[in-house]
């Protein structure tokens, strides 16, 4: 990535940035975050994972699409740039080696990711951006976008996930999230359990990062979840020598859940202590005008069906959260739309939800990741048992039963599990 950054005149270094990593919450955070500096009056580039139905949601500006201009300049100049940079022998011998050989920096090709990242750099210095905020793809310390070197880190949550990549504890996972914290720049941090608390404290104290950890440094309160979205005050206990001075705030934002209180006071932080200067009204105001896909996100069919809501939950912990706030507004007894990937939890997910629905269907969260859909449904049958439990395999298929059935009983549905998911169910219905 180093590589490829030189050789395109490192765009990374177009504007200062803020960088942001964890588990669960980071997208949300990053949309939130670009959102209040949008509503400040600075121009922007949002870049994150995954996209639910137009692949330029990963590339944006603030929370809208560059304009068409900007991706035709930088799709150009990336294609040129790899044409280019090919050796001799390459150009006249299509295929006859890497762009990059084994002993070069890079070592193999660049990747899909490698190369998205470098596009979102080069829209971001096309469009001249006086910030960015980047969402790390997987893991930290070897994403692509860890060539940053942000003014301000944020780690999110952190739960076993990839683990094939990321190791297989909590101190593993947290390590390799902790590989974006820089040295001499402040991180901020959301609640973690001991043992990666202990790994981030540690990472923050060898980097000389001022670390503010939200539970010790803000107090969130007054929440108040309605299908609207969230309300809740929020006030900062110090100040970590910036001009956090906030104090006994109401926010609201767009998107019902408990969790999204303290994803937005992460994206406060982050966002003020990056930009001191910006005002209290822009950040209310980027708040309250969020716009982000498949966050708890109710697909109109009509006024006088029962809702159909979609989230992106693929954790175990992300997943209750999202159903307690699912119950708590449409009460017990729905339809239940589940795909997760094939290295999942299946068997913690399978717990946490099948108690609280009277319908549930299985299938593949699409076709972009392997998916194992009979392995999860045996997983429900044994909490749910065959009455209630259905698996249709095909996706199409399966989205269109759960809102037939929805429908016809009158219930409300929730369809999650995967991103991937909830883009086919958008695409199908939404």
């Amino acid at each position: 990535m180093e590589t490829l950054l030189e050789l395109a005149g490192r765009p990374d270094k177009c504007a200062p940035s803020i960088h942001i990593a964890g588990s669960k919450g980071k997208g949300s955070v990053t949309a939130m975050t670009a959102s209040i500096l949008k509503a400040a009056g600075f121009r922007a580039g949002r870049y994150m994972s995954p996209h639910v139905i137009d692949i330029r949601e990963r590339v944006c500006l603030g929370d809208s699409y560059f304009d068409e201009e900007i991706y035709r300049k930088a799709g150009s100049e990336l294609r040129c740039l790899m044409e280019e940079k090919l050796p001799a022998s390459v150009k006249s011998n299509p295929g006859s080696a890497s762009l990059f050989d084994k002993n070069s920096p890079g070592g193999c090709e660049p990747t899909y990711w490698e190369l998205l990242t470098l596009l979102f750099f080069l829209c971001a210095r096309e469009a001249n951006c006086d910030a960015m905020v980047v969402e790390t793809g997987m893991g930290g310390r070897l994403d692509s976008t860890n060539v940053l070197d942000p003014l301000v880190s944020v780690i999110t949550l952190i739960e076993l996930e990839h683990t094939a990549f990321l190791g297989n504890t909590i101190a593993a996972v947290a390590g390799e999230k902790a590989g974006i914290i820089k040295k001499d720049k402040p991180l901020i941090l959301a609640e973690q359990c001991e043992e990666a608390l202990n790994v981030f404290k540690e990472k923050a104290n060898e980097k000389n990062s001022l670390l503010f950890y939200l539970p010790e440094t803000a107090e969130i309160s007054d929440i108040k979840i309605t299908a609207q979205g969230a309300n809740f005050t929020l006030s900062f206990k110090k100040s970590l020598n910036y001009q956090l001075s906030i104090i006994n705030s109401p926010f609201f934002i767009p998107i019902p859940g408990k969790v999204q209180a303290y994803n937005a006071a992460l994206a406060i932080a982050a966002a003020a202590a990056a930009f001191p200067q910006i005002k209290e009204k822009a950040i209310h105001e980027g708040l309250a005008n969020l716009k982000i896909p498949a966050r708890f996100e109710k697909i109109a069919l009509s006024c006088e069906m029962p809702p159909f809501i979609i989230d992106g939950a693929h954790t175990p912990q992300s997943l209750e959260q999202c159903i307690e706030t699912f119950c708590s507004l449409y009460g017990e007894g729905g339809v239940l739309l589940f795909g997760c990937a094939a290295d999942k939890d299946m068997a913690a997910m399978a717990k946490i939800a099948a108690p609280r629905f009277a319908k549930i269907i299985i299938t593949a969260p699409g076709t972009f990741k392997t998916s194992d859909p009979a392995r999860v449904y045996e997983n429900f049958l044994i909490q749910a048992g065959q009455a209630k439990t259905e698996l249709i395999r095909d996706t199409k298929t399966a989205v269109f039963r759960a809102r037939d059935y929805s429908i016809d009983n009158n219930l409300p549905a929730l369809g999650t599990g995967s991103f991937y998911l909830v883009s086919e169910i958008r695409k199908h219905i939404g």
